[in-house]
């Protein structure tokens, strides 16, 4: 069993308040396991018994519509926690967690997360803040879709891809994503998206090899999506 102590991951989020008798007690209560590309990690409509938090690689937060296509609303990288929410408003899940990626994640129960929350102020504030921001996140995204156009969305999360993952040894953005799931993210048709990219990629903005993207104009690419 590895400590929580000793992991990095720890201080990406909120679990950087919990004081070290209550890393130790986490260690010996939590569950760790890997979940596949495409597997889902929790569903909509699911009783959550816990939070998950993401140890390595990256998720999408889906909710079907009633057409049954299912929606993006956001990505989560390692060192957040998934079902926070959930477990505090002791309701079912509104959204389906998948993995777009190799992930390594540790479910940590819900009746230590309310103590944690209960007993230490700093970790219920931390809680408090990450669900805040993500609803921060939720209403931007509604602004850009109000607001900007197709082409100014795409480039957003070209960047976000870009920050959240990184780069691998080509430059390209390390996290592989469809262009089915680029297009839903941007809220337009897979056409429209690939023939978006393509323009991009004649500007000069972006180098594109198969699935992997390269950005080559930041700067512009910036102001394309402030």
């Amino acid at each position: 069993m590895s400590s929580c102590e000793q992991c990095i991951v720890r201080e990406l989020g909120s679990l950087k308040a919990l004081d070290r008798q209550e890393l130790i007690h986490l260690a010996s209560c939590k569950e760790s396991y890997t979940v596949k590309k495409g597997e889902f990690i929790f569903e909509e409509g699911e009783r959550m018994n816990g939070v998950y938090c993401v140890k390595d690689g990256v998720c999408k937060l889906v909710k079907l519509n009633p057409d049954g296509k299912e929606s993006i609303l956001r990505l989560v990288k390692k060192g957040e926690l998934l079902g926070q929410r959930s477990v505090i408003s002791d309701e079912t899940s509104y959204l389906s967690a998948v993995a777009i990626e190799d992930m390594q994640v540790c479910f940590i129960p819900r009746i230590e997360i309310m103590s944690f929350i209960k007993g230490n102020p700093n970790f219920s504030l931390e809680i408090t803040k990450d669900i805040c921001y993500q609803l921060k996140q939720a209403n931007s995204l509604s602004v850009d879709f109000s607001n900007k156009t197709v082409k100014e969305r795409l480039a957003r999360i070209l960047i976000h891809l870009h920050e959240l993952s990184g780069e691998d040894k080509q430059q390209n953005i390390n996290i592989q994503i469809s262009r089915e799931e680029l297009a839903n993210m941007a809220g337009t048709a897979t056409e429209s998206c690939i023939r978006l990219l393509s323009e991009m990629k004649k500007e000069g903005l972006i180098a594109l090899e198969r699935k992997k993207i390269k950005l080559l104009d930041f700067s512009t690419l910036k102001k394309m999506a402030q």
